[in-house]
């Protein structure tokens, strides 16, 4: 089974977003920070998720958004923004089973039903969490980091310094 890393990373981008927006200036840069990647990485998830309607990005140095309630986005439209799965479905099979074996004539057959299935019932819970469930399920608490009116200076010290989520987390 594979499922990309994009669908983790695009769920707490949005996590993210959710717990920040409206204290910090949300960029590509310090979202890297947050998640351990880098920020290439996230900008190309970004791109998939503004593409889907869920985020939006400033012009320039506008950062990200949310689009629409992050409350109501649920995993399966997190999962479908970002192409999580193959387009051949979650499960990869082996590509030359022996036709001349009694198994590997008919191992599709046999279990090809049932994967179907298994893929189905995962998108089925999928579609019943959202991000406001992963925020409660976290337990974030209330973000009491720096007032936002101080804080561009600030972030722009820690990205110098490579430490971009250190400032952040400290208490005021």
């Amino acid at each position: 089974m594979q499922i990309s890393s994009r669908f983790t990373i695009a769920v707490h981008i949005l996590t993210c977003i959710k717990y920040f927006e409206g204290h910090i200036f949300i960029t590509s840069e310090f979202l890297a920070g947050s998640i351990g990647v880098n920020p290439v990485i996230i900008r190309q998830i970004i791109i998939k998720l503004k593409k889907a309607g869920i985020v939006k990005v400033g012009r320039g140095r506008g950062g990200i958004k949310a689009e629409r309630n992050l409350d109501g986005v649920r995993l399966y439209d997190v999962y479908v923004a970002v192409d999580a799965v193959s387009r051949r479905g979650m499960f990869r099979f082996h590509e030359n089973p022996n036709p001349k074996c009694p198994v590997g004539k008919k191992i599709h057959d046999a279990l090809d039903g049932s994967l179907r299935e298994i893929q189905r019932v995962f998108e089925d819970k999928l579609k019943s969490i959202t991000i406001g469930d992963i925020m409660t399920a976290g337990d974030f608490g209330e973000y009491n980091g720096p007032h936002p009116e101080n804080i561009m200076p600030k972030i722009i010290e820690a990205i110098r310094r490579d430490r971009v989520l250190d400032t952040f987390f400290q208490k005021p």
